[in-house]
């Protein structure tokens, strides 16, 4: 007979819960401050420490130390109750990671995947999988959940990538099918942008913000879109695709998808920011694309002579932008990262939030992302844990 709220596993089950997570939240605890942070009695505390031990879900770890009266054991955790694996593909690699049940990176591997080959996608992934899960001292059978990040995004009503038409090998309408045939875990896929959100609203810039908006602004151009504290990936899994959007100031381009590109993208994309220095009298190559824009960007940031002009006139574009994406969600919060816009720093954020109120009546905040260090897998390895903790941490059934 299945289980009701409110009947006594329900109730161990929401209290083991609790516990666990508050394990997750503090580090090692021990028995009394964990009763004291879930009003449970000593006695209760004890028999639930109890269970989770038993259940491999916590282990003891050391006393406490430098307090008066006698010596508590500490209770945390059991990092190796289950790993995770999370993959950030781009065009030119494929970075895997694998992660413990409390989030720490144990293994991590690199393939770099140049050239434009359409085949051996399905070896690709497994490779930089096994790479990542021996690295951790560990086989792909150990793992719990991957995730796996890529440009653009699988239609879930036909299982093939869309928006992406830079990442040859990954448009197959089976390639779905023929990983979940080969890989020995449950696998999931989500845009990259949506990801590198997962990880600032867990980690960085967005915690707790429900509603707002990612601007990613590197090679590629892209927005996540939080709303009531969920990802909103729209009916073919677009939504936030903002670099085919149709600007002022850039010439209008249709069949967007074939060109895989689009206004906003022409009008802030890399190639832009040497142009705009090219037409304020700067000397400057033009590739490497990303590179170049990011250093324009720094000098300008720094006040450098010869930059006046290129942070303003850029900021200007980018509130462009987003004075339609802001006129249509009216978000708390924007958050912009990527590798231009953390070149442009403050002075460009700072520049952006006032060009932005000129051009779109709500006024949201504007805010640089923390997470710079991969902030696709760290997203990833995040989606993977909240799943993979949900299940693991699940003891009504036990």
């Amino acid at each position: 007979m299945a289980t009701t709220p409110g009947t006594p596993s329900v109730l161990r089950a929401m209290n083991d819960r609790a516990a666990l997570d508050l394990l997750l939240a503090h580090g090692p605890l021990s028995r009394t401050r964990i009763g004291k942070l879930t009003g449970l009695s000593k006695p209760t505390a004890s028999q639930l420490l109890a269970r989770l031990e038993a259940a491999g879900l916590v282990v003891a770890t050391g006393t406490t130390e430098g307090r008066p009266g006698p010596s508590a054991q500490l209770y945390a955790v059991n990092a190796g109750a289950a790993h995770v694996a999370a993959l950030d593909v781009t065009p030119e690699r494929i970075r895997a990671a694998v992660a413990d049940l409390t989030g720490e990176t144990v293994g991590s591997f690199e393939l770099a995947t140049p050239g434009r080959a359409s085949t051996g996608v399905v070896r690709q992934v497994v490779q930089a999988i096994d790479g990542a899960a021996k690295d951790a001292g560990m086989v792909p059978a150990d793992l719990h959940r991957v995730v796996i990040g890529t440009p653009g995004a699988f239609d879930p009503s036909t299982g093939r990538l869309r928006y992406a038409s830079h990442l040859p090998g990954w448009h197959s309408p089976t390639l779905l099918d023929e990983l979940a045939a080969v890989l020995p875990m449950p696998v999931e896929y989500e845009n990259d942008v949506n990801l590198v959100a997962v990880a600032e609203h867990r980690l960085g810039a967005a915690q707790g913000h429900e509603d707002f908006v990612l601007l990613w602004a590197e090679a590629g151009l892209g927005a996540a879109l939080v709303l009531g504290g969920r990802l909103h990936r729209g009916w073919t899994g677009g939504a936030g695709e903002v670099g085919f959007l149709p600007v002022p100031g850039a010439p209008l381009i249709r069949r967007v998808a074939q060109a895989n590109g689009g206004g906003f993208q022409e009008l802030v994309g890399p190639v832009a920011v040497p142009r705009i220095a090219k037409r304020l009298g700067m000397e400057t190559p033009e590739q490497p694309a990303v590179e170049v824009a990011v250093d324009l960007l720094e000098r300008a940031s720094r006040g450098e002579t010869g930059t006046a002009g290129l942070l303003p006139e850029y900021a200007h574009r980018l509130a462009v932008g987003l004075a339609s994406v802001v006129a249509v969600l009216d978000p708390e919060l924007i958050v912009l990262s990527g590798a231009l816009t953390a070149a442009g720093g403050e002075p460009l954020r700072a520049l952006v939030q006032t060009e932005l109120a000129d051009l779109a009546a709500p006024r949201p905040r504007l805010v640089i992302g923390e997470i710079h260090q991969n902030p696709v897998l760290r997203g990833a390895l995040q989606s993977a844990l909240e799943a993979t903790r949900d299940e693991v941490f699940d003891t009504s059934s036990r």
